[in-house]
């Protein structure tokens, strides 16, 4: 494990049309210990193809030295699993001590991590993330902004889902690295945020706008009946939750949700 150095996880799964961008944001962070671990998940479009060339013409560029200081791998799976088995090929070939998960198509604003590792470190945490901003499909700001709660401990969690994936960042010398493997659930990203609470981390929020999540119109994430379904399955399959305890942290979930969007 190296004790700087983010290891940033990509699942890639026919990314072609974000992926060089989403590698050129990443190269231009003014953190500069970090890793690039994008994992192809047996994507149908140019994804590797664009990969692979974008690898090899920074081989040209750069020195063996400079490219294995901020280094980019490409990671292929044999077989599509989604993406929690995506993110988790890329946990277990992960060198850094600190995990940082990135969404393809979602855009980091240059100072996210060195904003989060100082506040991580700052507040000694295990677990943090960020405010974000929800964007179009261009990714161009809407001006709907999600902010980070000072701090959110799991009963404060199960209500609420504003953690968002892109905004997070780990320090597995904390919480092991076992512990950050995501289930192989549906919203296995709130199911790992919970997993974690669970065991006793806080995660903290730091309200700067570092994120904009892009959400294309036609996006998984805008199905509304689809969160419904996970949230109320995480709720009484994963959790274990009694009925009414459920019905309660629904209810205010479907409130806060409705609110984000508004």
């Amino acid at each position: 494990m190296q004790q700087n150095l983010v290891s940033i996880i990509v699942p890639v799964y026919n990314a072609g049309n974000y992926i060089e961008e989403t590698i050129r944001m990443v190269e231009a962070q003014t953190y500069q210990d970090w890793e690039l671990l994008l994992i192809d998940d047996c994507s149908v479009d140019n994804s590797r193809a664009v990969i692979e060339a974008y690898i090899r013409e920074r081989g040209q560029k750069l020195s063996f030295e400079e490219q294995k200081k901020k280094e980019i791998r490409l990671i292929r799976r044999t077989e599509n699993g989604g993406a929690a088995r995506t993110r988790n090929t890329g946990i277990a070939e992960a060198q850094g001590r600190y995990i940082a998960f990135l969404d393809a198509d979602d855009i980091w604003m240059p100072d996210k991590l060195t904003r989060e590792v100082e506040f991580l470190q700052k507040k000694q945490a295990a677990f943090v993330f960020t405010s974000y901003e929800f964007g179009d499909e261009q990714a161009r700001g809407t001006g709907k902004i999600v902010h980070a709660p000072e701090f959110l401990t799991y009963e404060k969690a199960l209500s609420r889902t504003v953690i968002f994936t892109s905004t997070v960042l780990i320090d597995t010398e904390k919480t092991g690295k076992g512990l950050v493997y995501m289930p192989l659930v549906k919203s296995e990203d709130t199911a790992l945020w919970w997993k974690l609470l669970k065991n006793g981390f806080t995660a903290y929020g730091l309200d700067e706008v570092l994120v904009i999540y892009r959400r294309p119109a036609k996006s998984l994430s805008s199905n509304k009946l689809e969160a419904i379904r996970r949230i109320w399955y995480l709720y009484r399959k994963e959790e274990k939750l009694p009925l009414v305890k459920s019905c309660v942290c629904f209810m205010l979930w479907a409130y806060r949700a409705a609110r984000r969007r508004m």
